[in-house]
């Protein structure tokens, strides 16, 4: 017996379609473009996730790196203090602070190279 999937064909396609949408010109409307075009939207996607948190990662140690030498010192021996002493902050909440929070921030590079050279 002959089995038609004329709804699951059209489910299938409109899913890419929909997928598609907002891409330019046939891009968006014509299936075989609209295909080749999500599929490779779908691997930019996945790499770009993996490179925002590299990217976020070097942010953060720019602004450490900015906050620490406004105080005296560099970031390579700030974070080697840092792992010395008995404080467990990560590079995002440091990063922080050092934007929002200048006045705590150097407060906690005191404490940590005033217990480094101790």
């Amino acid at each position: 017996m002959r089995v038609k999937r004329g709804v699951k064909a059209r489910r299938r396609r409109n899913k890419i379609l929909k997928r598609a949408s907002g891409f330019i010109s046939a891009n968006s409307r014509a299936f075989s473009h609209a295909t080749e075009k999500a599929d490779r939207a779908m691997q930019y996607m996945y790499r770009d996730r993996k490179v925002m948190k590299r990217d976020m990662r070097q942010l953060w140690t720019t602004r450490i790196n900015a906050g620490v030498r406004l105080n005296g010192t560099t970031y390579s021996r700030f974070i080697g203090a840092l792992n010395k002493s008995d404080i467990t902050l990560d590079r995002k909440v440091l990063a922080d602070m050092a934007v929002h929070d200048a006045a705590g921030f150097a407060t906690l590079v005191k404490k940590v190279m005033g217990q480094a050279t101790a």
